[in-house]
């Protein structure tokens, strides 16, 4: 990208990006981050680059949260085509197996409970995952052969949108760690055919949506200020569904401090393995509760 160099700020938030077809996550964090000048910024989960949709990209204290919204449920949408299976389960890759079986819709929808629930699953060769120490995808594009385990994950709904001889179109909702192309890979083994993802896209991450996403050229669009800052999503807006722990000033300026404070109260909680602090709105830390304190694991300035 040829990006004029800029003087850089502090400045938090998150930016709910609906990311572009063919750009990488990394290539829209340095976008976003020169758009807000950031001094500091991450992503919450890679999205492959022929994948679109949702890419949360935590600007300054935000990306002290980032563990908290990649650990978020996910939504994908996405479309098989049938009857060829590829070296990367994708579109991208050279088709190294064929089919002529088709499926009906009504033998595609039976088949999809046998993945839902928490269920085996064999990655991508072409994945990020490490093996003694190197990247699978580079294995697999040196030409050795890669093996990957079976590993445990958990698919908490998976429809049918669409069907048609050549191609169909499923959402599946599931925690990190699933693979939207090792999915479609299985679900046209059970069927006796082959089948690889042409289309996906990630609806929600945790608790970002298509519905409050913003494109490159809306962020472009902004006026650099305070129009384009008011896109931005506040810290604490990726904490939702993370208990909150409402803090008094006294206890707000003990946690800022890093120490642990007393929880009172008829409600308060006394243990919690993840937790979030706030003063008269905002995060200032998260952290857990145990025996009936709340202990600041990162605290947000």
């Amino acid at each position: 990208m040829n990006q004029t160099k800029r003087v850089k700020r502090d400045v938090s938030g998150w930016v709910v990006l609906n990311k572009p077809y063919d750009m990488t996550s990394t290539e829209a964090v340095g976008k976003v981050r020169w758009l807000f000048a950031a001094r500091k910024g991450g992503h919450a989960g890679t999205l492959d680059p022929l994948a679109t949709g949702i890419l949360p990209i935590a600007l300054g204290e935000a990306t002290k949260t980032v563990p908290q919204v990649q650990d978020g449920r996910k939504i994908y949408r996405f479309s098989v085509k049938w009857g060829e299976a590829t070296a990367t389960d994708d579109a991208e890759g050279e088709v190294v197996a064929t089919s002529d079986i088709r499926s009906a819709r009504g033998a595609v929808e039976a088949i999809l409970p046998r993945f839902t629930g928490t269920i085996q699953q064999v990655p991508p060769a072409y994945s990020a995952i490490k093996v003694d120490g190197e990247r699978a995808y580079d294995l697999a594009r040196a030409g050795e052969t890669v093996t990957l385990a079976a590993r445990e994950i958990t698919i908490e709904a998976l429809r049918l949108l669409d069907h048609a001889e050549d191609r169909s179109s499923f959402e599946v909702e599931c925690q990190k760690g699933t693979y939207v192309r090792s999915l479609a890979r299985d679900i046209a083994e059970a069927l006796g055919t082959r089948a690889h993802v042409i289309e996906l896209h990630r609806a929600a991450v945790g608790p970002f949506t298509d519905a409050v996403a913003v494109t490159i050229a809306q962020l472009e669009a902004a006026a650099e200020g305070a129009a384009r800052d008011a896109l931005l999503k506040p810290v604490a807006a990726g904490l939702v569904g993370v208990p909150e722990i409402r803090l008094d000033p006294q206890q707000a300026a003990a946690i800022r401090h890093g120490n642990p404070v007393l929880l009172t109260g008829a409600t308060a909680p006394v243990m919690l393995e993840d937790a979030w602090a706030s003063f008269k709105g905002a995060a200032i830390a998260t952290g857990y509760v145990e025996a009936g304190q709340f202990h600041p694991r990162r605290v947000i300035l």
